[in-house]
């Protein structure tokens, strides 16, 4: 399995059982080489194919919500704030998973095809609505 964007099964029986609140709990978002194995069956955090650069800490950057949990046209979405490592880097895609306990997995990100940086690598979030939002249930 190569890198497959979506929520993670983990994610969608987590918010059934109450394991995420995204008012109070913290995430990260880490990222991965082409070599990684990411998909919906990604239950928790895995360091395995994660970018190893100078200036990138495995487990990634912590994450901020930027627009906490809420809902317009039938449609629930939160977002964070875009996330910047000043670094060097090539990646693939990302996870973004809840740190803590087991850190449970929310959803990966696949950049399309692998990306590089020669100072500073940002993910740019869409804009928070219920159209575009990173996470949006409906």
């Amino acid at each position: 399995m190569a890198i497959q964007q979506g929520a993670t099964d983990a994610f969608a029986t987590g918010l059934m059982n109450g394991v995420y609140n995204f008012t109070t709990d913290s995430f990260k978002i880490a990222l991965y080489t082409g070599s990684a194995s990411l998909g919906p069956d990604t239950a928790i955090y895995t360091s395995a194919n994660e970018v190893v650069a100078t200036g990138y800490t495995a487990g990634g950057i912590a994450l901020t919500v930027s627009v906490a949990p809420t809902s317009a046209n039938n449609t629930a979405y939160i977002s964070f704030t875009n996330v910047t490592w000043n670094a060097a880097l090539t990646a693939s895609g990302a996870l973004i998973y809840k740190s803590g306990g087991t850190n449970p997995t929310v959803c990966v990100l696949d950049f399309g095809s692998a990306k590089t940086s020669t100072t500073t690598f940002t993910i740019q979030f869409p804009t928070a609505n219920s159209s575009d939002a990173i996470i949006r249930i409906t």
